[in-house]
């Protein structure tokens, strides 16, 4: 297989959350690029970054509304974009076992945004804030901190193993990432920690709408798909067609015979997927063998 197939055939069965990783990692790269190519030509160092951070004023974010995503995308240095797509990694691995990729991207551009509106409306209400001068946000944490935080209130009891810890309890984590913004606040980068308080907010906040029965993320779901259509060629979208339907003498006992056979199949699938629950509950992901976790996995996306 050529290099060229191999990199087309990864990009086609990566993950949702491998692809946010590699765009990160992508625009990380071309952005240090872009200040070597600054410093020959003697340009301002940031004169390109600043088009796509987050500012704290209301006034220069109106000539400039791309800004509520796109900081989410850029990074200050490596152990910031390291950190980042570390803790993205971990927790959408588990997270896409219990909800669809378009759901992993609801939480991490709603946490984006919703870190980014945190952030300004601190800047211009606190009076801690009152005397700072120009000021910018970018990175991804807010959205990352929405992934985690709304997986580890989905499966707050279920245990993971870490380097160094042992086997500990998924909201420990999440609460004690939470903890630190709050404690840092004081410390620096006060805006950027009330950011990643606002994406953990909202990732708790959707989990537990989510398990009254409410998606509140369905319509940016939807404004998603709509961009994505305008995005897709003509040529690949798919002729109209004529079906064709062939008449069959109506036969109960097949029809019967068939709904029962469906039902089981869906009965027996979805007893599986409770056995599977159940094991990891009680001894963690981890316990879990390949066939079972690619089984849970198939069943995640068919859902």
């Amino acid at each position: 297989m050529k290099a060229s197939d191999k990199f087309k055939y990864k990009l086609q069965t990566a993950t949702v959350v491998e692809k946010l990783i590699a765009i990160n990692v992508l625009l990380f790269v071309l952005m240090y690029l872009f200040r070597t190519i600054a410093f020959l030509f003697q340009f301002p160092s940031n004169f390109f970054m600043e088009w796509f951070v987050f500012p704290k004023e209301p006034g220069e974010f109106i000539f400039k509304p791309w800004s509520i995503i796109t900081y989410a995308f850029l990074h200050s240095g490596i152990w910031h974009i390291l950190s980042n797509m570390l803790i993205l990694y971990f927790s959408g691995i588990y997270f896409l076992n219990y909800f669809s990729p378009k759901r992993l991207l609801n939480y991490f551009f709603l946490g984006v945004i919703i870190g980014a509106l945190v952030y300004m409306l601190s800047y211009n209400l606190f009076p801690a804030f009152a005397a700072t001068g120009r000021s910018y946000l970018l990175g991804a944490s807010a959205g990352v901190m929405a992934v985690l935080v709304g997986i580890a209130t989905y499966i707050p009891n279920m245990r993971v193993r870490l380097m160094l810890i042992g086997s500990i309890k998924f909201w420990y984590i999440a609460a004690f990432l939470v903890l630190l913004d709050v404690i840092q606040i004081p410390m620096g980068n006060a805006g950027g920690h009330l950011a990643h308080l606002g994406g953990a907010l909202l990732g708790y906040f959707y989990t537990t709408q989510l398990q009254k029965g409410n998606d509140i993320g369905a319509w940016f779901e939807k404004i998603m798909d709509g961009v994505a259509a305008l995005f897709s060629s003509s040529s690949e979208r798919k002729p109209k067609m004529k079906t064709v339907y062939r008449k069959e003498k109506n036969n109960p006992t097949s029809k019967a015979r068939t709904s029962t056979s469906a039902r089981m199949n869906k009965d027996e699938k979805q007893k599986r997927i409770d056995n599977i629950l159940d094991k990891i509950s009680k001894s963690g992901y981890d316990s879990l063998s390949k066939e079972e976790k690619d089984f849970l996995f198939k069943a995640g996306k068919e859902d």
